[in-house]
């Protein structure tokens, strides 16, 4: 039996922006909008930062970083109820 306490993924996205937004890494607009969950494993999903021809830009990897740490932060502690 899991160790996990389950959330839904609306007060999940609440807990993952508000962490989101004390990094100091933290850029203007970036939020994640979405999450999923697989073996056990938490992803989110948000806005990129692409440039108009849907390429990365140097936000890019910023973004990805912190969805990267979300997921080794919250995944040991939560998994999606809904």
């Amino acid at each position: 039996m899991s160790n996990k306490n389950p959330i839904s993924s609306t007060d999940l996205l609440m807990i993952a922006n508000q962490i989101i937004q004390d990094q100091e890494s933290y850029i203007d607009g970036m939020r994640a909008t979405s999450v999923e969950e697989r073996d056990g494993v938490l992803i989110f999903k948000g806005e990129y930062f692409l440039d108009d021809e849907g390429l990365p830009t140097a936000n890019t990897t910023a973004v990805f970083n912190m969805f990267k740490l979300l997921a080794h932060k919250l995944s040991p502690e939560f998994t999606l109820a809904d």
